[in-house]
């Protein structure tokens, strides 16, 4: 058999539908509102021939740069050798979809904005940065009623 490089091979499960996703594509899809410098994931449908990104780009977050009405340009950085190159990908709605990857930042920025009105109202001031885990304080273990095990590999043996 000829050996295939074409720009779709070895995509045979990459651009499959999920389980229980055939079929026609939801509306919602089309109403999404992507803005310049939101976060998205690129997810090829594969439904949708137009507008299909090549497959390194699938599963790649990027940054949209441009919009228009039926697709969005998305910037990339891919790996070269030892640099990052910039890429600009021109992708149909129906192959992207709002990155996640924020959604806990803004949540505590939201949380730190309440305690920080709380903090305010009753004059005190409040530490809102993360605090890295501190380590386990010193203590003595007993062995008065914790008796050290041994332990030994066991040998092995066929089932069969």
């Amino acid at each position: 058999m000829p050996h295939s490089y074409g720009i779709r091979a070895r995509t045979r499960y990459l651009f499959q539908r999920g389980y229980r996703e055939h079929g026609q594509i939801r509306l919602s899809t089309y109403l999404k509102t992507y803005k310049i410098g939101d976060i998205v994931d690129i997810k090829v449908n594969g439904a949708v021939q137009k507008g299909m990104p090549h497959k390194y780009y699938h599963g790649k977050t990027g940054v949209v740069y441009n919009v228009t009405q039926t697709s969005v340009g998305v910037l990339i950085y891919k790996v070269v050798g030892n640099r990052y190159m910039e890429k600009r990908v021109n992708v149909r709605i129906e192959h992207v979809k709002h990155s996640k990857c924020r959604q806990d930042f803004l949540n505590r920025v939201k949380e730190n904005e309440v305690k920080r009105r709380e903090a305010r109202a009753e004059g005190k001031t409040v530490q809102l940065r993360r605090q890295a885990a501190l380590p386990v304080a010193a203590h003595v273990v007993s062995t008065k009623d914790n008796t050290p095990v041994t332990l030994h590999p066991v040998a092995y043996d066929t089932t069969i």
